[in-house]
């Protein structure tokens, strides 16, 4: 192939014209802004998944300056249920030094990109390669197991000495031309065929050479992270709802789960969640109920929480701008909320719970 001295790209490119993926709505029309906020949303993240997200959020700020004008309230909205919520921090705070520092558009030099909030080395090669067609090596999740793989790279990624060898791996195998076919042939072979589990190596067009499968390593390599221990964390949290369909909503810290975004009052047990009631909320509230436990999985752990849904009357807890609101659930406002949240707050209407008589 003229001007590739690349060991895997003629096999890839060719394997992509045929079998990769061509449909993707970042694909069309492919701007580094295009290109940036999916690459940003696939972090950890399934094609699958990312697609409807994607599409809403272009729609809301289809390019930096309205993604910059925007409250990082109403990023975060879109963003609710797609997780890592610092993604989406990152995504506003670049947009706001990209229209301060680069006149609203991405830079094109590689360091300028690459220092943004949130994106990095391999983002900001994964943004030049496929919209503009530079030629900068990748390491993503995907690309990362493709060459440990067909290299035959021992030890984690996470040892600087591994790393080396796989950034140096990365560009000698970047070809001179096609560089965005390349770069996306790469990503789509880790994603649908040289999966983590159960990799499809009668599909791959590298199996030929590639040491893993010739020694049979194909679940050693890459060297897994070493697993958490999987536990369960129980909360309590309380629905303090006015008779106006509004209900107390704090915002979480940034650093931790559901980073940034909106939430119920939060406590380890039940004890505590009444000293608040009483301290907070005091004559206005009426005696706690407890609503139907919700259950939901994080990547490491179980998050089981218990509503205690607290009717408030008269006067109640004054609020402090941007710690602390009354949200109203039957005319919701664009702010971000975590899944189980926002699922917990609609069954508040679907179950009536605005009657007087059913408390």
């Amino acid at each position: 192939m003229p001007g590739s001295a690349s060991p895997i790209a003629p096999a890839l490119l060719e394997w992509h014209a045929r079998e990769g993926r061509h449909d993707l709505p970042w694909q069309e029309n492919r701007t580094p802004y295009r290109v940036w906020v999916s690459e940003i949303m696939l972090q950890q993240t399934q094609v699958a998944t990312v697609v409807p997200y994607y599409r809403r959020f272009m729609e809301r700020f289809p390019d930096v300056r309205t993604l910059a004008a925007a409250p990082v309230d109403e990023v975060l909205h879109l963003w609710s249920g797609l997780g890592y919520y610092a993604r989406a921090r990152n995504l506003h705070r670049a947009a706001l030094r990209i229209l301060d520092e680069h006149g609203g558009e991405l830079p094109e030099s590689f360091d300028a990109l690459a220092a943004l909030p949130g994106i990095g080395r391999s983002t900001a090669g994964a943004i030049l390669a496929l919209a503009t067609a530079r030629r900068f090596p990748i390491l993503d999740g995907n690309a990362r197991r493709v060459l440990s793989r067909y290299f035959g790279v021992v030890g984690s990624s996470a040892e600087s000495s591994v790393a080396r060898r796989l950034w140096e791996l990365s560009e000698r195998s970047t070809p001179h031309d096609r560089v965005d076919e390349y770069t996306q042939a790469i990503m789509d072979l880790g994603a649908t065929v040289c999966v983590r589990r159960r990799p499809l190596c009668s599909r791959c067009p590298l199996a030929e050479k590639c040491i893993a499968r010739r020694t049979g390593r194909q679940h050693e390599l890459p060297a897994p992270r070493l697993a958490r221990a999987r536990h369960r964390r129980r909360v309590f949290m309380v629905v303090a709802l006015r008779d106006d369909g509004s209900v107390l909503l704090e915002r979480r810290p940034e650093s931790g789960v559901w980073g940034g975004l909106w939430c119920l009052p939060e406590f380890s047990s039940a004890t505590a969640a009444g000293a608040f009631v009483r301290g907070n909320l005091g004559e206005a509230a009426v005696e706690p109920r407890t609503l139907g436990q919700l259950e939901h999985a994080f990547t490491h752990f179980d998050l089981s929480i218990t509503p205690l849904l607290v009717r408030c009357r008269g006067a109640a807890r004054a609020v402090e701008e941007g710690v602390s609101l009354w949200y109203n659930v039957r005319a919701p406002s664009r702010i971000g909320l975590p899944a189980p949240i926002t699922a917990l707050l609609s069954r508040l209407t679907d179950e009536s719970l605005f009657d007087a008589a059913r408390v």
